[in-house]
């Protein structure tokens, strides 16, 4: 256990930013699996934006890494312009 009072918040702070990271990581992984789940076209064009400038926030935020970010978009533009 630590001894100093600084580690101690340290402790705390970062327990508080894991649980946070972690459930802004869990919504957009949730968010890609529904888009691609989704097989119309309209649907998935709407959802695409809203998905890709949350995966930004997040890079940018460094709960993910930048260049997952734009992997996951990448792969997803793929994939609504491949349904017809």
């Amino acid at each position: 256990m630590a001894n100093h009072k600084s580690s101690i918040k340290r402790i705390r702070q970062i327990e508080k930013r894991k649980l946070h990271n972690r459930y802004f990581a869990k919504t957009a992984r949730n968010a890609v699996r529904k888009l691609r789940a989704t097989t119309d076209k309209a649907t998935a064009t709407e959802m695409l934006p809203k998905i890709s400038a949350t995966l930004d926030k997040l890079a940018k935020s460094n709960v993910i890494h930048k260049n997952k970010a734009s992997n996951l978009k990448s792969k997803l533009a793929v994939y609504v312009n491949k349904l017809a």
